[in-house]
Parts: C-alpha cells; structure tokens; sequence
C-alpha cells in the first residue's frame, strides 16, 4: 500500500516538474548589457588655417565666441554670438568642407591655449560659462528661406547699422540698415580721434601736399551717416579704402583740417554690416532673448536647427 502511495507521489510530482523550470526560467533573468552613448554619427569637423588638427563644430563655435565677444556680455548676447558664428562658419566652409581663416576678415579662433592665457586665473569659471551658453544654442543657425545666410558681425555702430547694399554694392535682403542703440556706457568704443600732418595725409592717398587740397575735399555719406566716397585733388576714394588707407575703425568719420594738420573723428568700430555686438549687449540687458536679437540685426530670417548628417536646416 505504501509503495502505491509513494509511486503516486512521484508521479504527480514528475507531472508538475516541466511547471516548476518554467516558472523558475521566467524568474531568473539576465542582467542586460548596457549600451555606451552612441557618438554623432556625422560629425562636422572645421579645417581652419594655421592649425593643426580639425576641430569639432561647436568647440569651434566656442573658440570664436571666446575671441569675438567680451566674456563677461550678458548670457543673451552670448547665445546669438554662437549661433551666429556656428552660421557664419557653416556658410564660409560649406559644412566643413572648405578652409576659415582665424582673422578679423572671417571669424577669429581663441584655442583653449589662447583662453587660458587670455582669462587667467579666472579660465576655469568662464569656460564653464561659455560651455553651457554653446551646449544651450548647439546646433542652431540662421536661415532666410531656408538657405544659411552670411551671418556679418561687428562690434560698435553708430547708432545704425550698414547695409549690404551700402558696404559692398551688393543687396542683400537679411542685410539691411537697422536701428543699433549704443549706450554711453560704450563710448569708449565708439569715439576715436586721429591726428594726421598735413604731409603724412597726403602721402597716406599717393598726393604730394598743397594748400589746395583742402578746398577740394567732397565728402558723400550714405544714409547710416558713413562715408561712401571722397573727392580730393580731383581723385575719388570710397570710404571703405579711406578707413584701409588710415586705419581708421569705422567709416563713420568727418575730416578736418586745422593750420598743420588734419584731424579725422570716427564713430562706431566695424564695418557695420549686421549684428552690432554692444548693440546685442544693450538689448539683452533691456531683456530681450538672443533669438530676437538675431532678428532684429537679420531681417526676414528664422532661427532653426540643423542635421550634421543631412547639412540642412
């Protein structure tokens, strides 16, 4: 009787054995593997002359802001620096495609090398700033119909910025002439005086000095108040060649001549084409959000983010 008893036993329990693993497989589970962070899958790296290695977008983008833009500028300023220069340089390079001058012509480049010995012993609180200003703006870029524009910076207007149109005889839509409110707190930057004898003057145009040369003097300016042209001893200069010739910073300037020399007054520091860079300061302390900064300087155009592996907006 007790060997039936048992066999039934074992029976039943060879019944409910396949059960048992089953529940036993579904409990124990493998740990699952975790995935490392997947790199960019296109990345854009900007070939600029003088230096060795390709650089990464937007540790480019952070080395231009670094060079172009006082640090201490408000974060807002600091935003539509970055996207500007990262536009700027997409534009130049065509992606990445082509080479950049590190110059004042194109967009100067602060490698860390340069920052440190820029900022010092305060490197470590700046770059922590301007790294969270270009994390927040990565990607972003300035287009008119849809198409990357010529992002033109500068850093001081006269109260109004330069028109394509006026700069280079060339319009163009985004470029336009608009309002740029300098503070006093910026003068310092603004207006510049130069002193000139009466022969350095003459020899700077290629002239030989007389006392007539000031009689024939004809300023033209354009409808920002700089000069587009003079006319003196019979031969014309645009303004942009008497700023080259002089080294003055801005084409904002009036000319005097007083007994043995000229004296020449300046406004503004720049070319004046697009965004003013104090003039962006002025605004984004008055609040006003770097996207609409942008706005303000590029007419017509949107702000929107790009894809590294389509290279569109």
């Amino acid at each position: 009787m007790k060997q039936n008893i048992l066999l039934l036993i074992l029976c039943i329990g060879l019944l409910f054995l396949p059960f048992l693993l089953i529940k036993e497989k579904q409990v124990v589970k493998p740990v699952p593997e975790i995935t490392p962070k997947l790199e960019i899958a296109c990345p854009i790296l900007i070939e600029v002359k003088g230096v060795k290695e390709k650089i990464p977008l937007e540790t480019y983008v952070l080395g231009v802001v670094a060079a172009e833009m006082p640090i201490t500028f408000h974060e807002e300023a600091l935003k539509a620096q970055s996207i500007a220069a990262r536009t700027y340089v997409l534009k130049a390079t065509n992606y990445g495609e082509k080479t950049i001058d590190k110059t004042v012509q194109k967009q100067v480049y602060a490698s860390e090398e340069d920052r440190k010995k820029k900022w010092g012993g305060s490197f470590e609180q700046y770059e922590a700033k301007l790294q969270k200003i270009i994390a927040s703006t990565e990607g972003e870029i300035i287009v008119y119909k849809d198409q990357l524009i010529t992002a033109m910076f500068f850093s001081t207007s006269n109260g109004q910025t330069e028109s394509a149109e006026n700069y280079s005889g060339y319009a163009i839509p985004y470029l336009v002439s608009v309002p740029s409110e300098e503070e006093e707190l910026y003068a310092q930057n603004m207006n510049k005086q130069f002193e000139f004898t009466n022969k350095e003057w003459a020899n700077a145009f290629g002239l030989k000095w007389s006392s007539s040369i000031p009689n024939t003097l004809e300023v033209k300016k354009s409808d920002s108040n700089r000069v587009e042209s003079i006319q003196m001893n019979g031969k014309i200069w645009t303004g942009r060649e008497v700023r080259t010739l002089l080294e003055l910073p801005s084409t904002d300037f009036s000319i005097s001549f007083q007994s043995n020399k000229v004296v020449v007054d300046t406004v503004g520091y720049g070319h004046g084409v697009g965004m003013s860079q104090y003039g962006a300061e002025v605004l984004a302390n008055d609040s006003v959000e770097a996207h609409d900064i942008l706005i303000h300087y590029y007419k017509g155009t949107v702000i929107k983010s790009f894809s590294p592996c389509l290279k569109s907006p």
